[in-house]
C-alpha cells in the first residue's frame, strides 16, 4: 500500500515541470516593469488584477493543455485542423504579432541587465541576447539548462517573497488589495499591462506544447483522466507560485517607493527592492536574475513563435524543421528590430505587456471554442 503511495506521489513529482516553465514566462521583464509601476504609482490598489489574472490563468492553462493531452495536437496545430481558413490564418498571425510583442519585452529586459552589468548600450545588448537564444533553441541546449534556469529565477523570486518579512508592508491594505477591484486615476494602461504580464497568450500555445513533451498513450481513457489530474496539480501548483511572487514585487514596491513617493520609470530602479535582502551586491544580484529572466524566457517565447508558426502548416515544433526554425527568427527579428527604434525602454515595456492583453481575448475564445468541440474534446 505504502508502496502505491510512494510511486502515486513519485508520479505526480515527475510531472511537475510544464507549468513551472510557464511560471518563468510571467515572471519576467515585462512582469517586474509592470509590477514595479503598479506598486510605485498606485500602492497596493492594484493587487486585485494579480489575482484575477491568476484565477483566470489557472483556469485558461489546465483547458489548454487538456486540449494538448486529449488531442495529441498543440495549440495552433488545432486551431489549423478544426478551423476553417479564414478564421484560422488571422487567428494564428495574431498569436504570432503577441509572440513578437513578447520577444520584445524579454529581450529588451535581457539588455537592460547587460547595460546594468557591463555598461553595455542597450542595442548591443540586445543583439547579443538575441543572438544566445537562437543558438541555444537551434542547438537544443537550452533543454540541458532549463532546470538550473528555473532554478536560479525561482531563488530571486522567493527572495522577493522573503523580503516581504525584511520591510514594513501594510498588510490590511495589501489583503484588501488582493480582493477588492479599485480603477485609481490613470491606471487603465497598467491594469491592462498588468492583465497582460501574467496571462500570455504566447504561454498558451508554449504549455499545449510543452505538455507534448509527456508521450502517452491517448487511446487509455484511464491513463488520460489520471495525467489530466497530474496536469491540474502541476497548473494550480505553479500558478499559485507565480500568483505569490508578482505580488511580493508589488507590495515590496508599494512599500518602499510609493511610500517614499518615487514613481518607478526604469528598470534600475528595482535593484533596491534587493537592497534590504543582500546590501549593496543588490544591483549586481538583481542585474543578474534579470539577465536570466531575460534569456529563459526569450527562449520560451521563440518556442511558442515556432510553434504558433508550424501551426499554420500542421506540423509540430521541433528545433530541426525549417518551418520551426523560421518561426523562432520571426519572433525575435521584427522585436530586435523595434529595440533598434525605440527611444524609452521601460514604457516599451509596459506598452509591449498592454499589446499581449489585447491579442488575450482572441486566444481565449479560440481555444475555449476548441476545448468544447466534440471532434477535440475526445
Amino acid at each position: 500500500m505504502s508502496q502505491h503511495h510512494k510511486s502515486h506521489g513519485f508520479a505526480l513529482f515527475k510531472y511537475i515541470g510544464p507549468g513551472l516553465l510557464v511560471t518563468v514566462g510571467f515572471i519576467d521583464p515585462g512582469n517586474w516593469a509592470t509590477n514595479l509601476a503598479a506598486g510605485s504609482t498606485f500602492g497596493y490598489a492594484l493587487l486585485w488584477v494579480v489575482t484575477f489574472s491568476s484565477i483566470m490563468l489557472i483556469i485558461i492553462q489546465h483547458n489548454v493543455a487538456h486540449l494538448g493531452i486529449v488531442t495529441g495536437l498543440c495549440l495552433s496545430e488545432a486551431i489549423h485542423k478544426y478551423l476553417r481558413p479564414s478564421l484560422s490564418k488571422p487567428i494564428l498571425v495574431s498569436a504570432m504579432l503577441a509572440s513578437i510583442s513578447t520577444s520584445l519585452a524579454e529581450i529588451l529586459g535581457g539588455a537592460i541587465a547587460l547595460q546594468m552589468l557591463f555598461g553595455l548600450p542597450i542595442r548591443i545588448g540586445a543583439v547579443i541576447v538575441t543572438f544566445v537564444s537562437v543558438l541555444m533553441l537551434l542547438t537544443n541546449t537550452y533543454n540541458k539548462i532549463e532546470k538550473i534556469i528555473i532554478a536560479f529565477i525561482s531563488i530571486i523570486g522567493f527572495s522577493f517573497l522573503y523580503e516581504l518579512i525584511l520591510v514594513d508592508v501594510d498588510w490590511g491594505a495589501a489583503v484588501t488589495g488582493w480582493v477588492k477591484p479599485s480603477f485609481p486615476p490613470n491606471s487603465l494602461l497598467i491594469i491592462t499591462s498588468v492583465l497582460g504580464a501574467v496571462v500570455m497568450p504566447h504561454n498558451l500555445f508554449l504549455h499545449s506544447e510543452v505538455i507534448q513533451s509527456r508521450k502517452w498513450n491517448l487511446e487509455d481513457e484511464a491513463v488520460m483522466q489520471k495525467q489530466l489530474k497530474y496536469e491540474f496539480c502541476d497548473t494550480l501548483f505553479s500558478m499559485t507560485i507565480g500568483w505569490a511572487i508578482n505580488s511580493a514585487m508589488i507590495i515590496l514596491a508599494a512599500a518602499t517607493f510609493f511610500k517614499q513617493g518615487v514613481e518607478v520609470n526604469e528598470l534600475q530602479q528595482a535593484q533596491h527592492l534587493l537592497t534590504p535582502l543582500v546590501g549593496n551586491n543588490a544591483g549586481i544580484i538583481f542585474a543578474l536574475a534579470l539577465l536570466f529572466s531575460g534569456v529563459s524566457s526569450t527562449i520560451t517565447s521563440g518556442i511558442a513563435g515556432g510553434s504558433i508558426f508550424t501551426g499554420f502548416f500542421s506540423k509540430p515544433y521541433h528545433h530541426k524543421n525549417l518551418d520551426t526554425k523560421i518561426g523562432i527568427l520571426l519572433s525575435f527579428l521584427p522585436a530586435l528590430l523595434i529595440i533598434f527604434l525605440i527611444t524609452d525602454p521601460f514604457r516599451g515595456l509596459i506598452i509591449s505587456q498592454m499589446l499581449l492583453s489585447i491579442q488575450l481575448p482572441v486566444t481565449v475564445f479560440t481555444q475555449v471554442y476548441l476545448t468544447s468541440h466534440k471532434k477535440s474534446n475526445g
